[in-house]
């Protein structure tokens, strides 16, 4: 009877293990397992047999579970390793931070063309930036780099005045000028699809203008017009440099003064355009709507009478350096409403590490008017809220080989002297106090300043006439971050205590300290 009933176990047995199997093998093919469940009465059975197949028949399934699960492994879904690998690598994301991509072509006459395309745009920019201004004239012919300015426009041997303008209303487009004491620049903006157009007419205005002796009048009425009508910024602006480079042509006015305008010459145009407006001193660049390759192929057809002299704004300027000029220039009128000043120091030319610190610090010190006080500037708050000022900035201008850097702005007459200690109290806590918060702050905003110029189809030609290349955002900004609470005090250091300082003041200056207190003070900051 007993031995009866271990056969039927073992019959038992045998099925289960065949229906585990078969269990297995399913669960194989789709790589679901799931282990047999032990039959009951081998569970209720608790001879020393049955727990021995018990376990023999757990063993057998786990087996066929690490089996299963080493086929998925052998074979790896193919969608998950299209765009993935199980081996990290490092990637380099400044093509995303330098979009659109910046593409320069020297052509064999030494003429630079630069291109950001963005061919989705609906619009186009051209720009021609000139590397020469207002700092590279004489005494004698002050103001001609903006009368030449003003003359390309008046007429070519294949167009009139009213030609070049109509062509231009036609397209829809809008042409613009600007001289400034370094660069000249020449702006279109157009339509897409109308940019060899421009391309061609801004050649022949910069290449064929006949400088006419009538039109050279006409323009002279114009630009004492401008003349006479300079705002109260635009002559603290000439003012400012005017104090700070007095034995240099970098102080001189861009218009010039009026003796010149009046006497200006056809000659004196001529050679002006001949010696500065050559090709190697040039930049032509795009942006929008535009191919690169149809840029440099156009260009290379129409710039083709640009004049050949060598020289460079380099070696006029190392020839003639601007030495900064501690001195003070007042002119005091009481019949006057506001009081207009400049108070400034000499920083770092424009390639120079340090000029990032100084935009850094410039940011930090920030701007106030009427409607703006509730700022993470400290000068700001006290000049806005405590009302001592209408208008006050800090600034910077900078050239080739040096910098001025301070605070300009407009003040009621009797809020002089309590304005004067703020700014010195906020500039001198640069070189002692400095708060990281402040520092963070100014870094986002000015990043932020940054950010917008740069697509600007003006600042190609302008970075790479001044750097010779195209800096990335990228690059840029990690230049801002390696900014530190350190560094502003290092460079407030080095450029603003115990310096020299530049004085400019006009209107009701009465109570305005004068430039020995300015002085005094640079030089009483905890160091």
């Amino acid at each position: 009877m007993a031995t009866h009933h271990l056969l039927m176990l073992s019959r038992r047995f045998h099925r289960a293990v065949a229906a585990t199997r078969s269990i297995s093998t399913v669960a194989s093919v789709s790589d679901t397992p799931a282990p047999a469940p032990p039959h009951p009465e081998l569970i209720n059975n608790d001879s020393a047999a049955s727990r021995l197949k018990l376990k023999l028949l757990q063993v057998e399934s786990d087996a066929v579970r690490v089996k299963s699960k080493l086929k998925r492994i052998e074979n790896l879904d193919p969608r998950f390793l299209k765009y993935n690998s199980p081996y990290p690598t490092l990637t380099d994301h400044m093509p995303i931070l330098a979009y659109p991509e910046t593409r320069v072509t020297t052509l064999p006459n030494g003429l630079r063309v630069a291109t950001e395309s963005n061919l989705a745009s609906h619009t186009a920019t051209v720009c021609v930036s000139v590397d020469t201004g207002s700092r590279f004239e004489t005494k004698e012919t002050n103001g001609v780099a903006h009368y030449l300015e003003h003359m390309v426009f008046q007429g070519t041997l294949k167009r009139s005045r009213s030609e070049i303008m109509e062509e231009f209303e036609n397209m829809g487009a809008k042409l613009d000028a600007n001289t400034s004491r370094e660069q000249t620049v020449y702006t279109a903006e157009v339509m897409a699809g109308d940019w060899n157009k421009a391309v061609e007419i801004l050649a022949d205005m910069l290449q064929n203008s006949t400088f006419d002796q009538k039109l050279i009048s006409d323009v002279r009425h114009t630009i004492m017009d401008k003349l006479v009508e300079l705002n109260e910024w635009e002559v603290l602006f000439d003012r400012m440099h005017a104090a700070a480079f007095q034995h240099s042509s970098l102080g001189w006015t861009v218009l010039g003064p009026a003796k010149n305008i009046m006497d200006m010459t056809k000659k004196a145009i001529q050679d002006y355009h001949s010696t500065h407006y050559t090709a190697h001193r040039m930049v032509i660049s795009a942006s929008g709507a535009v191919k690169h390759e149809d840029i440099v192929e156009q260009v290379n057809k129409m710039f083709t009478k640009l004049p050949t002299n060598l020289i460079t704004s380099k070696q006029l300027v190392e020839s003639e350096p601007a030495i900064f000029t501690g001195s003070e220039i007042r002119e005091r009128d009481d019949d006057k409403p506001y009081a207009y000043f400049g108070i400034l120091f000499n920083g770092p030319s424009s390639t120079d590490p340090d000029k990032v610190a100084l935009l850094v610090m410039q940011t930090m010190l920030g701007y106030s008017d009427t409607t703006t006080k509730h700022t993470g500037s400290q000068l700001a708050q006290m000049a806005g809220i405590d009302e001592l000022a209408e208008y006050v900035v800090a600034e910077s201008f900078n050239y080739k080989e040096t910098r001025l850097f301070g605070v300009y702005g407009g003040a009621k007459p009797d809020r002089l002297d309590d304005l004067a200690s703020a700014i010195m109290q906020e500039i001198g806590k640069l070189c002692y106090q400095v708060e990281e918060n402040d520092v963070v702050r100014a870094q986002n905003q000015l990043k932020y300043l940054l950010f917008k110029e740069h697509h600007c189809t003006e600042e190609i030609g302008r970075q790479l006439l001044e750097y010779g290349r195209r800096i990335p955002l990228g690059e840029t900004f990690a230049r801002i971050d390696a900014v530190d609470v350190a560094t502003i005090k290092r460079v407030a250091n080095k450029y603003i205590f115990d310096q020299d300082i530049s004085i400019v003041a006009f209107g009701p200056v009465k109570l305005l300290p004068d430039l020995s207190w300015f002085r005094n003070h640079t030089s009483m900051f905890h160091n």
